[in-house]
């Protein structure tokens, strides 16, 4: 059976992200995206709506502030009282499964998408992708990078600045570049 290339990419296998579909699946985030990051913080259950629209799965009392971004919105599960401030981002070029009771600083970054280091595949305009789990009750500092493939444990903190490269555990606080357990919380 011949896979399309969202299909490949959710696989985690090499696709073409100039792909019509996934080309008109960026420009439906997009809008939804420039509606949802012109809204005032009066209009707190239309930016509900819209996340509704745009994310797989949101939960309650969801609160991102403007400016964010993201690839698709469509491989966003997001449980209950998310909170993303400013600037945050996430590439959901795979899935992205957010726990319950998690907060973003500024500026986090979370990448699913990554590109081949061969050249030649680069050159073909071939992209990867691989899914990032976030537990629940974790705390990510600003200007954090969680890389792809990555999952954090449930009551975790992610220090400011960290690039999260392995899986983090339950219970610790781990920070740095790379980021390390510098603390367990048990």
């Amino acid at each position: 059976m011949h896979k399309t290339e969202k299909e490949k990419m959710l696989a985690g296998e090499l696709y073409l992200s100039t792909d019509p579909q996934l080309i008109a699946e960026g420009k439906r985030a997009y809008r939804l995206l420039r509606n949802y990051n012109s809204t005032t913080e009066e209009e707190q259950q239309l930016r509900y709506e819209i996340l509704k629209e745009l994310f797989a799965q949101v939960g309650e009392n969801p609160n991102i502030v403007p400016s964010f971004h993201c690839d698709y919105g469509t491989n966003i599960y997001a449980g209950n009282s998310l909170y993303m401030n400013h600037g945050c981002v996430i590439l959901d070029c795979n899935t992205v499964h957010i726990g319950d009771n998690v907060l973003c600083a500024p500026y986090v970054q979370i990448y699913t998408a990554y590109h081949p280091t061969d050249p030649s595949i680069r050159l073909e305009g071939k992209e990867l992708a691989a899914p990032v789990k976030i537990g629940n009750n974790v705390w990510i500092g600003g200007g954090a990078i969680i890389c792809p493939g990555v999952t954090i444990g449930d009551n975790t903190t992610i220090g400011a600045g960290s690039v999260v490269l392995k899986d983090v555990p339950n219970n610790v606080v781990a920070a740095g570049n790379p980021c390390r357990i510098i603390r367990d919380l048990k």
